[in-house]
């Protein structure tokens, strides 16, 4: 990989772990650990992702070098690097958690390519000091739904990660994967992840609890000087300022959870990032009957804390642990604050500009929040497909009456039978006020249309995709891989030769492990 350019900033300028051991421990005084990768015994290349390998400064041909499969699936070490875990806190679930850090994941180098800096980590690579009970190890079930997911969200434009590639370890790996007593061995494998950095609010918030305040204004510096070079000023205004910066990319994320449909399942503090980017793909899913109150991890059923309608709630609250963190370095509660209220402020309005761009509207009312909030009530009164639901609003034409309308979106509804009586009586209702606005809109139909089509996917990884895909990897046809790979590529054009896959969940996938609810085994 002769165009790879290294650079090892975050290694050089911020504090190491003296200990070289990799043995489970407290690491105090230090952001990182030295590690290396446990090596595997049979590492095989299943899919890697040219677009990202050429981002980062690696053409096509390297992919399916020998040195590309020893690289990236920790065999062995670019020259002039040295792989290092990182050591974060967090809260998870809403409770304190302490020390956590990269227990499985190993971040080998910084790249610099075109001017921008990317840092690659391989998640699966083995164990390291902050790996807890576990083996820092992951299974091939995961890690297709890492790989694949990631790369969904790209072509979403949903701000994440990035997958340059998925490879077989070759070796077994012991898991629980409903927690009920009952491993078993699964096939090993490493996701190689790419993103400007994975630094995590859990990053801060570790220096702060253990009154590492030196090495925390350093942290912070850090961050200003190499992510966000644009913030100027007096100290204390800068770290304000990088503050309010993760606020608003925070706010922009997860107002693109919203539009798609997309439920991360385990938003834990040392699982948001600084960057404003979706990190750490674990129970996540997306919605297929719109239920605001759906999450697809198992460990969250009960109290349902990560649901989909909580998750904006849940970044505010997220951000306040990273503002205390922040604090001892600004000494000031009221411009936090002010950040942190305007945050629900300011994404309860972008939210309604949103819905009513995926409802093809452009002339704002004063009765939007009704509007939306009836139209919200309505696809839960029988389970209605928010994908399909959307998507299919673009076969609705000026002019149409509200009963065509409905009928226009009647394959998104799991129960059509249920669709009568009062039900059909108050999507009647809405259509009816829909239809009366869209007669208003200056815009042609096919201008509506194209606005609507470039923000409602026809496509999205939904869980019985990826679980096929896994289905068949087991058995070591990776075809599906590929196939759901180049047609996420594309998810808001037609693609009518996957047509198939523009579907609600089939009734199998209700109920099936992997399907409708994920445990964080992995």
């Amino acid at each position: 990989m002769k165009n790879l350019k290294t650079h090892n900033r975050f290694t050089s300028e911020l504090p190491a772990d003296p200990d070289e051991t990799n043995e489970i421990r407290q690491v105090s005084k230090a952001v990182f650990s030295y590690v290396n990768p446990t090596k595997p015994s049979n590492p095989k290349l299943i899919h890697a992702s040219e677009e990202v390998a050429e981002l980062v400064g690696i053409s096509k041909d390297e992919i399916h070098t020998e040195e590309f499969l020893n690289v990236f699936s920790g065999k062995e070490i670019l020259s002039q690097t040295r792989p290092y875990a990182m050591c974060y806190a967090g809260h998870q679930f809403g409770n304190w958690a302490g020390q956590l850090g990269d227990g499985r994941a190993i971040n080998l180098t910084e790249v610099e390519h075109n001017n921008q800096y990317f840092t690659l980590q391989l998640k699966g690579a083995g164990k390291t000091p902050y790996s807890r009970t576990a083996d820092g190890l992951a299974v091939l079930r995961s890690s297709i739904r890492e790989y694949l997911c990631a790369e969904a969200m790209h072509y979403l434009g949903v701000p994440t990660t990035r997958s340059l590639s998925l490879i077989l370890s070759g070796d077994e790996v012991l898991r629980d994967i409903l927690y009920n007593g009952n491993p078993a061995y699964e096939k090993g494998a490493i996701v190689c992840r790419v993103a400007p950095s994975f630094i995590r609010f859990g990053s801060f918030e570790m220096l702060t609890a253990r009154n590492e305040l030196k090495n925390l204004k350093q942290f912070v510096e850090y961050n200003i000087k190499h992510y966000f070079p644009e913030i100027k000023g007096e100290p204390k205004e800068q770290y304000l300022q990088f503050f309010k910066t993760v606020a608003d990319t925070t706010r922009e994320m997860i107002l693109h959870w919203q539009r798609v449909g997309f439920v991360h399942g385990v938003m834990n503090t040392d699982n948001m990032s600084i960057h404003g980017i979706t990190i750490d793909y674990g129970p996540y899913g997306w919605l297929e009957n719109y239920d605001p109150n759906w999450t697809p991890n198992t460990t969250d059923s009960q109290n349902r804390r990560y649901r989909f309608g909580n998750q904006p709630q849940v970044a505010q609250w997220n951000l306040f642990q990273l503002a205390n963190s922040l604090y001892p370095l600004i000494n000031e509660a009221e411009p936090l604050e002010k950040i942190l209220e305007s945050f629900i402020t300011d994404f309860n309005s972008d939210y309604t500009k949103m819905i009513l761009s995926k409802l093809g509207l452009l002339t704002p009312s004063e009765n939007d929040a009704e509007f939306i909030a009836y139209l919200e009530s309505n696809l839960q009164l029988s389970e209605t497909d928010m994908t399909i639901f959307y998507r299919n609003l673009n076969k609705i034409r000026k002019g149409d009456s509200a009963e065509k309308a409905l009928q226009a979106i009647e394959d998104a509804f799991y129960k059509p039978e249920e669709i009568k009586d009062t039900i059909k009586n108050n999507w009647s209702l809405w259509f009816a006020d829909y239809m009366q606005r869209l007669n208003h809109e200056n815009t042609s139909d096919n201008e509506r249309i194209e606005l609507q089509n470039s923000v409602n996917p026809k496509y999205v990884l939904r869980n019985y995709m990826a679980q096929l895909a896994i289905d068949a990897a087991d058995k070591e046809d990776y075809s599906l891989i590929s196939e759901l790979y180049e047609l996420l590529k594309n998810p808001y054009d037609e693609q009518p030769e996957y047509e198939k896959w523009f579907a609600k969940r089939p009734d199998w996938a209700r109920s099936k492990v992997g399907c409708s609810m994920l445990s964080c085994s992995s």
